[in-house]
């Protein structure tokens, strides 16, 4: 189900205060402030519908989209979230770091994914790009990220001119990758 904002109530039929009530009545979750969704709903990650929500473009990166992608057992303690640079950082209730990506490289290797349960889509990045941002950002996320998403990537098949080719667009990657990929040789 569609989460419910309460400019959007009387698009389902509701005025602001009768989608309060219906929340105080146990009828709608309240995901965040000003996120509500139907109790009876799918179950969803909460976070990953108040990224959506609060941002159309944000889109799961660094060690959240590596463990969705099973490329490192780091299980992250936030949601990685990134939005263009020069956005507006929105206020969450939500575990979430966000992150500001440079406008120009943004949507390299960005697709849309649907979230689970919701009917609200999420931007992810790909592994290549993830494992690009883990080493251009080693200062950040650290060292070891970055080497072990590689490592499994490589194993799996992956092609060493896919992540040449994304770090070749993105600043501070390529000698750092191609560092590693010497190292693992």
């Amino acid at each position: 189900m569609e989460a419910l904002r309460p400019k959007g109530a009387p698009d389902a039929g509701l005025s602001k205060s009768a989608l309060y009530r219906a929340a105080r009545a146990g009828e709608y979750d309240r995901i965040a402030r000003g996120i509500y969704r139907p109790a009876d709903a799918p179950a969803a990650d909460w976070d990953w519908i108040e990224a959506a929500a609060r941002r159309a473009d944000a889109t799961i990166c660094l060690t959240s989209a590596l463990a969705i992608h099973d490329l490192t057992d780091t299980i992250p303690d936030t949601l990685d979230v990134a939005i263009p640079r020069g956005a507006r950082i929105p206020a969450t209730q939500a575990a979430i770091s966000w992150h500001l990506f440079a406008k120009e490289t943004f949507d390299l290797g960005r697709t849309q994914i649907p979230i689970p349960g919701a009917e609200l889509q999420i931007g992810l990045y790909s592994p290549q790009r993830c494992i690009v941002d883990a080493f251009r950002l080693r200062g950040d996320v650290g060292h070891d990220l970055g080497r072990e998403a590689l490592q499994e990537w490589l194993r799996r098949g992956g092609k060493p001119a896919q992540l040449i080719a994304i770090a070749a667009r993105l600043p501070r990657a390529k000698g750092p990758i191609l560092q590693a990929l010497e190292l693992l040789a």
